[in-house]
């Protein structure tokens, strides 16, 4: 097999990532490095002990926030945004707002610029854990689009990318 890291790729509307993937990161602010160190070991950990090395992660670091700042002069390049736009998967620590110049969050920011509106996470019941949740096809959603977050039962088949225009009412 060959270690050639390659970028996750969508295939009529399906993301197909390959065994050996690139992955941009943003470390973020604050407590972002550390958070980091400790969140990049357990991924790669997870995905070692899955996949019994059959797979891997190439982290490729991003500028974004106050490194980004200290270093190029701009609190977001547009180098980062471009590197999450064609990797299609990225992973991003904790960023400072700005204070002054009429500068947003960038937070907000990337949320805008990437068009990312729709979080869903999946709900997993593990029995003997007190939980209110008892359904295993059980997801939480939000979105960013004056919808309030609720809890929702989903097949995985009602699963997809949720944009601003999809989230959007009629």
């Amino acid at each position: 097999m060959s270690n050639s890291y390659k970028k996750a790729v969508m295939n009529n509307g399906v993301l197909t990532v390959p065994d050996f993937v690139k992955i941009p990161f943003i470390i973020g602010d604050g407590t972002g490095p550390d958070i980091w160190r400790a969140a990049m070991c357990v991924f790669d950990e997870s995905i070692r002990k899955a996949y019994g090395g059959r797979r891997k992660i190439e982290w490729i670091e991003m500028l974004a926030g106050g490194k980004a700042h200290d270093e190029t002069g701009q609190w977001l390049p547009k180098e980062t945004l471009q590197a999450f736009r064609e990797m299609l998967i990225g992973i991003k620590g904790p960023l400072t707002t700005p204070v002054g110049g009429g500068i947003r969050s960038l937070n907000v920011a990337i949320r805008q610029l990437m068009d990312l509106y729709f979080s869903l996470r999946p709900v997993r019941y593990f029995r003997g854990v007190p939980s209110p949740v008892k359904h295993q096809s059980s997801w939480i959603w939000s979105s960013s689009v004056k919808i309030p977050r609720m809890f929702m039962r989903a097949s995985s088949s009602s699963r997809e990318t949720k944009t601003r225009k999809s989230c959007s009412r009629s």
